[in-house]
């Protein structure tokens, strides 16, 4: 009897190993771009955050003097002038303030711009917010994305 014939698979084939190699790939990319998104996602609380602190910030200020400032250090930030980024630089804030006008009242609108990587959240672009309470949001199109964005 002939011992050296082979009977079974002692490994596996070059074809097989491409095939496994290949779903692998793909199934880490899609994990990946999953975790992306889901990251982007996250970092939106970043923005909402950074805008309710600083309409807090302005209407302390308005309570005290009776305007509304456009300067960070009389709201009690750091910073010289605005716009300034968020803590993680996702985010690009600013505020437009209009003057009392008899018998228009002084107003604010506080925009967060999104940059860096996070301008690949092409969901939530930019958030408003407004002394009035108002919460808009558009995507990268400019299409109004209040419901998704501010939730």
């Amino acid at each position: 009897m002939n011992m050296n014939t082979r009977t079974g698979s002692d490994g596996f084939t070059l074809v097989e190993l491409l095939v496994t190699i290949a779903i692998v790939s793909l199934l880490a990319g899609l994990a990946l771009s999953s975790y992306m998104n889901q990251s982007r996602e996250s970092r939106r609380t970043e923005a909402k955050t950074a805008i309710l602190d600083l309409a807090g910030r302005e209407e302390r200020n308005y309570s005290t003097t009776n305007t509304y400032s456009t300067v960070p250090t009389q709201l009690g930030y750091t910073g010289a002038a605005f716009p300034f980024n968020t803590v993680n630089n996702y985010y690009s804030i600013s505020i437009a303030v209009v003057a009392a006008v008899a018998p228009a009242p002084a107003t604010y609108t506080i925009t967060a711009t999104a940059i860096n990587d996070q301008v690949n959240d092409t969901t939530c672009q930019t958030y408003t917010y407004t002394q009035a309470g108002q919460q808009t949001a558009t995507n990268s199109a400019g299409g109004d994305t209040t419901a998704t964005c501010w939730r």
